[in-house]
């Protein structure tokens, strides 16, 4: 055990977290813990298989990005300590550790945790990380704060058994006004703010949308309320992601998002199971405290004369692309880029010492890598400016074509297909060297991922890049599939983009010169780069690119990939984000042997809405193990519960008063009360012996069988 685990100054359920993950690693090591097994255990704490073997990355969980000044410092501390002392920000609002050693997680998540950052549920099928707007509170387009709803939300699903074991995950984001600067049109849920007078009182709400998504199969995301009271938003969660976790796939790893199963049922069908599970819901109304997210520091009057070698000229341009006036006049907010996402741990600390001396102890990150500072007077302007220049994070041009997004790829992600850092770092410099007249132009962004997955939201760019390959007989190249007309425009509008070609890594410079310099010959004067997409059309854009997808033009060293001296290799992984991909019946009973005791404790503690649903869990995957069995597919909860009654109740195979839709759907049929929690546990234990019973029976005649899925859920 590590000398630095120690939780005991931590609350009893966040110590909890982590002496079972420090069990459960002992367990591995000594071989009493299935491996796969344990690699859903994991992801759904944080730790995720890193692209190097024998290293893992730890990711935090920071609700609308906000980090204190203590924070950063401890993931400083922590990532010098354990890792190769990187800090990086990703496109989730988060920060994530790379080149962990799996014993060293629970020191990490112990020091983590004494300063109030958790990583559970920061991978796996969980309720992700929850994103907002960074300049909410401060945006003076807002209608209201949208940060305490985002706090009770993330609050409310931390460690919720509705949650936990999802088919996938699922994605949560606030916008602060209608310009959707959180990019709720490509969430699972997406709220924006609304109020109405009702009886000449003001009454909050928020526009919902729901089941968008990226990645192979974008999705914008359907409106599901055009106002939904503020009090109702996390009861209609609850209830629509036990809907989801029902009737979700299971199996089809590229078929489990939310967004495959409203299209399936339609909104209206989703809708009608949502209304449906209410009443199994304990809370009907979740009251937001509106004061729960307080700003409690004010940035300082600076009276001191400017400093000799302050960039003047820098200063001015900086000002124009990074700063702007808050909705409270008189202070203003500064935001920062940071290349690539990636701060040093001595750059960190230093950091987090300037923001202290000039703005509230509040930092924002971005869903573009960055940061926003806030409450900063405008005398202290110049001297953040300056200590920032001096550190390396005052280049102007936040949040503009020059400033490029990337997931880290090839870098350290196991489903890289090729370099995304490299390659923005290139574009990056293009622009500025290039074009310098458009590092204000904030309404064209370039995004990169390094495969379809979208970690660095290609589909939501106006000019995207997502990682991929041709042949070049012999050889295998690296490539990039472009893709034209994503994003969010100044009205709010969000769009998917297209996939217009697919070129060599190393002429993708070429595609953006001949792109910015297309789009400033002949569009018109003022016109949005999207417009002006649909208005050419995509094959216009084809034929404009595809002269640079001829291989034969490719030098020696065009067939390497960005940042590499060598000739391409194509290494893919398999992801963890769904979990994983062997399963056994006696590792899937344990499971449900595991929910019983879970119930039993959650009604102990008057925890009955908890109790109820690790009690439905267990029996589901109670079922789902005997059905495995059979070889019988399990795709869905619904779908489970119903082949169970094929399979066994109907052969008398299992006896039961009721039938076993009857007996598990009783948990959207009743209230969550106490007598119900007792009565439907007792149930559910009951089913649970004869589950065990039956499986010996069927041990007695056959070896233990391995089965394999394309996931480890139930």
């Amino acid at each position: 055990m590590s000398h630095n685990f120690d939780p005991s100054t931590l609350s009893d359920v966040v110590a909890k977290d982590i002496i079972e993950l420090q069990q459960r690693i002992e367990n591995l090591k000594k071989g009493k813990e299935d491996e796969e097994r344990f690699k859903h255990y994991r992801l759904t704490r944080g730790v995720y298989g890193q692209r190097q073997f024998g290293v893992q990355m730890f990711r935090t969980k920071l609700p609308y990005g906000k980090i204190t000044t203590e924070q950063l410092i401890r993931l400083a501390d922590v990532s010098e300590q354990y890792t190769r002392g990187n800090l990086h920000l990703t496109t989730r609002q988060n920060i994530q550790l790379h080149y962990v050693k799996l014993t060293d997680t629970p020191a990490i998540w112990t020091q983590l945790s004494e300063v109030g950052i958790t990583a559970r549920g920061a991978c796996g099928n969980t309720v992700r990380n929850i994103t907002a707007s960074p300049n909410a509170g401060i945006d003076p387009d807002e209608l209201f704060d949208v940060t305490p709803y985002v706090q009770a939300t993330f609050e409310y699903f931390l460690r919720n058994p509705i949650c936990q074991d999802m088919g996938r995950k699922i994605k949560i984001a606030f916008s602060s006004s209608d310009r959707d600067s959180a990019y709720t049109y490509f969430h699972d849920f997406g709220f924006i703010p609304r109020i109405k007078i009702v009886d000449g009182e003001e009454q909050r709400g928020f526009k919902v949308v729901i089941a968008g998504g990226l990645g192979a199969q974008a999705i914008v995301a359907p409106t599901a309320y055009e106002f939904l009271a503020e009090d109702q938003i996390i009861p209609f969660m609850e209830a629509a992601i036990r809907v989801f976790d029902r009737y979700g796939e299971r199996e089809k790893r590229f078929k489990a998002r939310m967004k495959f199963l409203v299209k399936k049922l339609g909104v209206d069908g989703f809708l009608d199971l949502v209304n449906e599970e209410r009443i199994a819901i304990k809370n009907k109304s979740v009251v937001i405290d509106r004061n729960l997210v307080k700003n409690t520091q004010f940035g300082a009057t600076i009276t001191d004369d400017l400093p000799k070698n302050i960039n003047l000229q820098k200063l001015e341009t900086w000002v124009t692309t990074n700063v702007y006036e808050q909705k409270q006049k008189g202070y203003f907010a500064a935001q920062i880029r940071i290349p690539l996402g990636d701060i040093h741990a001595t750059k960190a600390r230093q950091l987090a010492q300037i923001i202290r001396k000039y703005a509230t102890d509040d930092i924002r990150l971005t869903v573009n890598q960055g940061m926003l500072l806030k409450y900063i007077t405008e005398s202290a302007i110049p001297f953040l400016f300056h200590e920032l220049d001096q550190l390396g994070f005052a280049e102007p041009g936040f949040d503009s074509l020059a400033d490029v997004t990337a997931c880290p790829g090839t870098d350290t992600c196991v489903l890289g297909v090729t370099n995304s850092t490299g390659l923005a770092l290139k574009l990056e410099e293009v622009v500025q060297e290039e074009y310098p007249h458009l590092l204000n132009e904030s309404n064209i962004k370039i995004k990169i991922s390094g495969c379809m997955n979208a970690c660095g939201q290609h589909m939501a760019a106006n000019i995207g890049f997502h990682g991929s390959s041709i042949k070049k007989k012999p050889l295998v190249i690296p490539a990039m599939q472009i893709v034209l007309g994503g994003g969010v425009d100044v009205e709010g509008r969000g769009f998917i983009a297209q996939k217009v070609i697919k070129l060599p890594t190393k002429q993708i410079p070429n595609a953006l010169r001949a792109l910015l310099n297309d789009y400033e010959d002949h569009s018109n004067e003022g016109e949005y780069f999207n417009d002006y997409y649909q208005r050419q059309g995509k094959i216009y854009f084809y034929n404009l690119l595809k002269p640079l997808a001829n291989t034969d033009l490719l030098g020696e060293t065009d067939i390497f990939d960005w940042g590499q001296d060598q000739a391409y290799r194509q290494e893919i992984g398999v992801g963890e984000c769904a979990g994983v991909a062997l399963d056994m019946v006696g590792t899937i009973l344990n499971d449900a042997k595991e929910k019983i005791q879970l119930a039993t404790e959650a009604i102990e503690h008057q925890a009955f809405n908890d109790g109820i649903y690790h009690a439905y869990s267990a029996m589901v995957i109670g079922a789902k193990g005997l059905l495995l069995a059979k070889d019988v597919k399990c795709n869905t909860h619904k779908g489970i519960i119903n082949d169970f009654q094929t399979h066994y109740v109907d052969e008398k195979e299992i006896i039961l008063e009721k039938t076993f839709p009857d007996l598990v759907l009783q948990i959207n049929q009743n209230e969550a009360n106490e007598l119900f929690a007792n009565s439907y546990l007792k149930e559910a234990t009951k089913f649970f012996k004869q589950v065990i019973s039956i499986r010996e029976e069927q041990l007695q005649t056959s070896k233990d069988k391995t089965v394999i899925s394309n996931y480890y859920k139930a």
